[in-house]
């Protein structure tokens, strides 16, 4: 785990030894090779990827590390090799030495929903809850964060997160830990920012779920929320009855105001929303780095207003708020 020694470092200069402990354990266990049987051969694609150094990197208006004549063609081909290797991209998209990942989630346009509402993310502390492979995490690295860390549970999204950081081959504040929130200390009261986006409609419990994020931030600091909504009033929430959009772990898609009633609930203040906007198959699609089916098959083939189960088609909020 050397990859994780300076996070080790930046942190017990905060004060938290403690946690670091815990991480020290949490993290031998969730990529224990024994445990998981893709890792090995997720960690050799990664460790094939060319070494060189990018000439150029920007992470303020996009995610793109070097150049496509940073590198020779049979390097390039490599490169394309190794990355497929860690199919499905989910999160992105990511230039990387002239190689464009397409990702199945236009993660950018988020991104330009969001960014102009919340406070500035220069010298902050942040976390990233439900992180994916941390496309945002780099967006927070552009925009001057001091320390960002994502967190998401699923080991591909961290490998992947873990082959961009080698082809960036240079120190940067930015770590993708293999947890979920609720392995997070309790009432940690550390972060600056905290963003949990895409997370809340999982949780089966979402006032748990707002406490937890209300945990992880210091007096004041803000929380970046989105996740699905319908319409209605305060009372509005849809209990999907199995599957919402295909997929069965969703629990609870609320109204904007029943939301926000909720968080208000939870000792939040500032509560302000910011954008709503309709999930669109321009925005999340099947493409060659996401093979897989996406969000055109999980809809109503004769409306698209609503899922294949009948339900509302996604739409999707951004709250931000302060503890």
């Amino acid at each position: 785990m050397n990859e994780y020694s300076a996070l080790y470092e930046v942190l017990q200069s905060l004060g938290c030894n403690s946690w670091v402990e815990l991480l020290k354990e949490q993290l031998a266990a969730a990529l224990d090779v024994k445990a998981h049987g893709d890792l090995e051969r997720w960690q050799r694609a990664i460790d094939v990827l060319p070494e060189t150094g990018p000439s150029s990197v920007d992470l303020s208006e996009l995610v793109r590390i070097g150049n496509a004549v940073d590198i020779s063609v049979i390097d390039r081909q490599k490169l394309v090799e190794g990355l497929q290797q860690l199919h499905p991209w989910r999160k992105g998209p990511y230039q990387l030495f002239g190689v464009d990942i397409d990702t199945e989630w236009r993660s950018d346009w988020k991104w330009d929903r969001l960014k102009s509402h919340i406070a500035p993310l220069h010298n902050r502390l942040v976390l990233d809850i439900g992180c994916g492979n941390g496309y945002h995490c780099w967006r927070m690295l552009g925009a001057g964060a001091r320390l960002v860390i994502g967190i998401d549970p699923t080991i591909l999204s961290v490998m992947q997160f873990q082959a961009i950081r080698r082809l960036y081959a240079k120190e940067a504040a930015i770590h993708v830990l293999p947890l979920g929130v609720e392995q997070m200390p309790a009432d940690l009261r550390l972060f600056d920012t905290v963003f949990s986006m895409g997370v809340l409609y999982h949780r089966r419990s979402p006032i748990d779920h707002l406490l937890e994020l209300k945990g992880c931030l210091r007096p004041r600091g803000e929380l970046v929320l989105e996740t699905l909504v319908i319409e209605g009033d305060k009372d509005a929430v849809l209990v999907p009855e199995q599957r919402y959009g295909q997929m069965r772990n969703v629990w609870f898609l609320p109204s904007c105001k029943a939301l926000m009633l909720w968080m208000s609930r939870c000792g939040f203040k500032n509560i302000k929303l910011c954008d709503v906007s309709k999930t669109s198959t321009q925005e999340q699609r099947s493409t060659e780095w996401m093979r897989f089916n996406s969000l055109a098959d999980f809809l109503d083939p004769d409306n698209d207003a609503l899922t294949c189960e009948g339900l509302p088609a996604p739409t999707r909020a951004i709250i931000v708020a302060n503890a």
